[in-house]
């Protein structure tokens, strides 16, 4: 049997500009999203590891766990790389299709953010690199500075619609537009 890839948001999309401006949502078409656990005392050898991983972002999601998203990296590719570090040291899970990415974009994203984020996003609290979990728009996220004025904002894959929406609607006072990222 044959199952074609869908993303949950093409729906929501549909209809949208497909020039962007300046304040603009992008959704990752099919990012690799791995789930990595770390074994108690190795936390600082595997971070650095982690973060040494080439084309990888390596977002922080708590005490001993990490994300790491990739646009060109495969999953496979990704847990062989993990899976070197040692059984003993961590563990890791593909959770790409379960999650969804929205990278928001533009001079005035803090305050668009700052609508549904209790966060303090200002540069020299929220440094670009740095990632937390937080509750977006009343939904479990984890957000990612990625550049100056670029945010990535990652979801469970069932909240992704509901999050585009509440953020377009955030964005509109900026004439913010929508679409998949190249």
């Amino acid at each position: 049997m044959t199952f074609i890839y869908r993303h949950p948001l093409e729906d929501f999309i549909t209809g949208f500009e497909a020039e962007p401006n300046p304040h603009h949502l992008a959704v990752l078409k099919r990012p690799t999203v791995i789930s990595v656990m770390v074994h108690a005392g190795f936390e600082a050898d595997v971070a650095k590891a982690l973060q040494a991983l080439p084309d990888v972002s390596c977002r922080f999601a708590g005490p001993g766990e990490w994300l790491l998203v990739s646009s060109t990296a495969g999953a496979d590719s990704l847990l062989r790389d993990v899976a070197e570090l040692g059984a003993e040291k961590v563990s890791a899970l593909d959770q790409s299709d379960g999650r969804v990415v929205l990278r928001i974009v533009g001079p005035r994203v803090r305050q668009i953010l700052e609508k549904c984020v209790a966060l303090d996003l200002h540069p020299d609290e929220f440094a670009i690199g740095r990632a937390t979990n937080a509750q977006c728009c009343h939904v479990a996220a984890n957000l990612a500075r990625s550049a100056e004025n670029t945010f990535e904002i990652m979801v469970m894959r069932s909240y992704a619609g509901f999050v585009f929406e509440e953020l377009v609607e955030m964005g509109r006072e900026f004439a913010m537009t929508t679409g998949f990222a190249d």
